[in-house]
């Protein structure tokens, strides 16, 4: 499965603490403000996914950056989603430099849309079938034919924007279904994209499942992502803060604000424990 899957000693110490588990592949996971976070490489990350494909093993992935979880630590039913994903990787720099400063390391940031366009380009290669639900269907056209531009060869076996409602979900279930994809993004907005994977991933069966929520948009020319200066200063969000404000302040300014009193508050309350 590659270099860096197994338990180190250092990590193996992580784990008698509490501080670090197992995930079900026994790659080391670190635990950040409540929550399991796959201490993965993007490299060993895309592993996890050509394992779930072969072996036809249902794995479904999970982005956690800092707003999910400020969500997470009060909203039950997106633990309960997060809790049951097989792959949970740090989204977010932010999250990054949280569990630094806890003493949870992880190796790096694996974010999103990179774990999708580095599956996108083992599907390409591998022939795997791709379905992608989400976004305006003005958009999500335009992302298809970009997406046949930068990975030819890819196999897209079906398509469908997200705008839907609930009375319509069994019918698309079945639609994904038939298509028989090996590989499926949902880009719908937190927390929709997970609930919606949670409620049909056992009927899906689809071997990996992913929520890539703004991604499609990118791919689809509707928004830019950050430079990956900015990225690496950790301020990805003022950049897409600046693309969307009215939607995006509350989550970044007031979620942002959040975050740092979590980490600080668990920062403390580990001080005093020791």
């Amino acid at each position: 499965m590659g270099e860096g899957r197994t338990l180190s000693g250092a990590v193996a110490e992580w784990v008698r603490d509490g501080d670090y588990g197992t995930g079900r592949d026994g790659a080391p996971r670190a635990m950040v403000l409540g929550c399991w976070i796959d201490a993965v490489t993007l490299e060993q990350a895309v592993a996890i996914v050509e394992e779930a494909i072969a072996l036809r093993r249902p794995c479904q992935h999970v982005s956690i950056n800092a707003a999910k979880l400020v969500r997470f630590q009060q909203d039950d039913q997106l633990r309960c989603v997060i809790g049951g994903c097989q792959l949970a990787t740090a989204d977010g720099q932010a999250v990054v430099w949280a569990a630094r400063v806890l003493n949870r390391p992880l190796p790096e940031r694996v974010a999103g849309i990179d774990l999708m366009h580095a599956v996108l380009e083992r599907a390409a290669e591998r022939g795997y079938g791709v379905y992608v639900l989400g976004a305006r269907s003005e958009v999500l056209e335009r992302a298809l034919a970009n997406l046949g531009t930068r990975f030819p060869g890819l196999r897209l076996v079906g398509a469908r924007h997200g705008y839907f409602g609930p009375d319509e979900e069994p019918e698309i279930v079945e639609s994904i279904r038939e298509a028989a994809p090996d590989v499926l993004f949902v880009a719908l907005e937190t927390p929709a994209k997970e609930l919606f994977l949670a409620r049909h991933r056992d009927r899906l069966q689809i071997p990996f499942v992913m929520g890539v929520g703004g991604a499609v948009d990118i791919l689809g020319g509707v928004r830019r992502r950050a430079p990956r200066w900015l990225q690496r200063l950790g301020l990805e969000w003022a950049f897409r803060l600046a693309q969307d404000p009215r939607r995006l302040a509350g989550r970044y300014v007031v979620g942002n604000t959040r975050f740092t009193w979590l980490v600080t508050r668990e920062l403390v309350r580990k001080r005093f424990a020791a």
